[in-house]
């Protein structure tokens, strides 16, 4: 049983995560900024503080600061938001400060950093600070470690950054609705020294999932496994921004993972190397060369490349159904079944607007143009300039350019191929293959019996 004296010892240990109310506690609450913009913004410069090199974050942005005294101040508001897929779907979202994810938040090694967050929800919440090491009453985690933020609160959070690395912040209230909902940003702790670590260009983003029925605008929370939405920053291809890079430069990319299941981000024409995870940077004599890297849920990697090879290089969850919008996970498979225009015309009748399709596979799907529900996404989309991408959900490109100037991340464009570079069809009929002369066509061998009843005998 806790004393009066212990509760009020135990109070003043987290009571920077009070709710603050009054005049004066309103007018040191700093500014909240907002963007709404899908489009990648600017790497965000300091304009105070340590010397860093910002990152850049897929489809967002980055959450400015204001310095009181030593302490960087940052203000995030929780509350309901609208965040395009891609042109044609937007989905009602929970987030922070007007998009979802929230945006990212830059700090420096060893700064002090205080947190305001603001709720607008409809319901009580609270911020956990994943992979950061922090006073216990600072973790965010509603009912265990701090009290719930109530509707129309503000909390606030302050420690020191102790560690470098990249890491996220989330719920830690009502997690099944809130995560899924969209309740979660990135947070990148940049080196004391500018040149530990240092790359060209840092990019950063979180892989999220989520069901939502075509025609329909909220995801169905209750989902554990039959996600038809496959984002990369709550964008799906087409709509997701390509990582804009310049000929030779050193590359990070830094995912974090909230979704129900595990990713392997494959690239395109480079090897890499896995460089951090949630838990700091890898020692170099502990990273692989990879072209793959998986990310388990709730984690986050980090990978580094030179970009030494020019072109639009494909970056993608390599689990196919993830390259997909809203796929229909009851479709019939016809690959193989001849549907006759009788059987089709006899189909028509009884289902208006009925197509055979599938018979051959879905690849014509990217080039129909065939009307559907409101607010919903063709399964596999985007051209290219050689025609159908047949892509969705998490997909994007790398384009790497010469030439590009040091904060230039405007698409460049298609790729111009030098002559000669590109796959092409061959004239003519092919020669048939030639065979040995001893080579003879033989029937299969008969299959062996199984079972208790065979006995092989020598």
């Amino acid at each position: 049983m806790m004393s009066r004296r212990n509760f009020i010892g135990a109070a003043a240990g987290f009571a920077s995560v009070a709710a603050l109310s009054g005049r004066a506690q309103a007018a040191s609450i700093p500014e909240a900024h907002y963007a709404t913009s899908a489009e990648t913004q600017p790497p965000l410069l300091p304009s105070n503080g340590p010397e860093f090199h910002p990152v850049v974050t897929l489809n967002g942005w980055s959450l400015p600061w204001r310095m009181k005294e030593d302490v960087k101040e940052f203000h995030l508001v929780a509350e309901a938001v609208v965040r395009e897929f891609a042109p044609g779907m937007k989905v009602h979202l929970w987030g922070y400060n007007g998009q979802s994810p929230g945006p990212t938040i830059e700090a420096v090694e060893g700064d002090k950093v205080r947190i305001f967050v603001t709720n607008k929800l409809p319901e009580p919440t609270s911020v956990h600070w994943h992979g950061i090491l922090l006073p216990n009453g600072m973790d965010g985690v509603a009912g265990v470690t701090q009290p719930h933020i109530p509707s129309g609160k503000t909390f606030v959070y302050e420690f020191e950054l102790k560690t470098s690395g990249t890491f996220m912040y989330h719920t830690h209230s009502d997690e099944m609705v809130q995560m899924a909902m969209g309740l979660m940003g990135m947070i990148v702790v940049h080196p004391r020294d500018p040149e530990q670590h240092r790359v060209d260009r840092d990019f950063v983003f979180m892989l999220a999932t989520y069901d939502v029925d075509p025609g329909t605008y909220v995801p169905k929370v209750v989902e554990m496994t039959n996600f038809n939405m496959w984002t990369f920053n709550n964008r799906v291809f087409p709509g997701i921004d390509p990582l804009v890079v310049r000929l030779n430069d050193r590359v990070r990319v830094r995912m974090g993972n909230l979704s129900m299941t595990n990713h392997p981000i494959h690239l395109h024409g480079h090897h890499f190397y896995v460089t951090g995870t949630d838990g700091g940077w890898i020692p170099r004599s502990a990273q692989l060369p990879e072209a793959t890297v998986d990310v388990p849920v709730g984690t986050i990697r980090a990978f580094e490349l030179v970009a030494d090879n020019p072109g639009d290089w494909a970056l993608h969850c390599h689990k196919s159904h993830h390259t997909m919008n809203a796929m229909g996970h009851d479709l019939r498979t016809f690959i193989g079944a001849k549907q006759s225009p009788r059987v089709a015309k006899a189909i028509a009748k009884l289902v208006p607007d009925y197509m055979p399709m599938g018979s051959s596979g879905m690849g014509d799907m990217a080039s129909m143009h065939m009307p559907g529900p409101d607010n919903a996404l063709p399964m596999m989309t985007g051209t290219g300039q050689f025609g159908p991408i047949e892509m969705g959900g998490m997909f994007t490109l790398m384009k790497i350019r010469e030439g590009l100037a040091r904060n230039d991340y405007k698409d460049p464009g298609p790729y111009k191929f030098p002559e000669g570079t590109v796959a092409h069809d061959v004239e003519g009929r092919p020669a048939e293959a030639s065979r040995h002369e001893g080579m003879k066509s033989s029937k299969s061998p008969a299959p062996r019996p199984s079972g208790h009843g065979y006995h092989e005998h020598h």
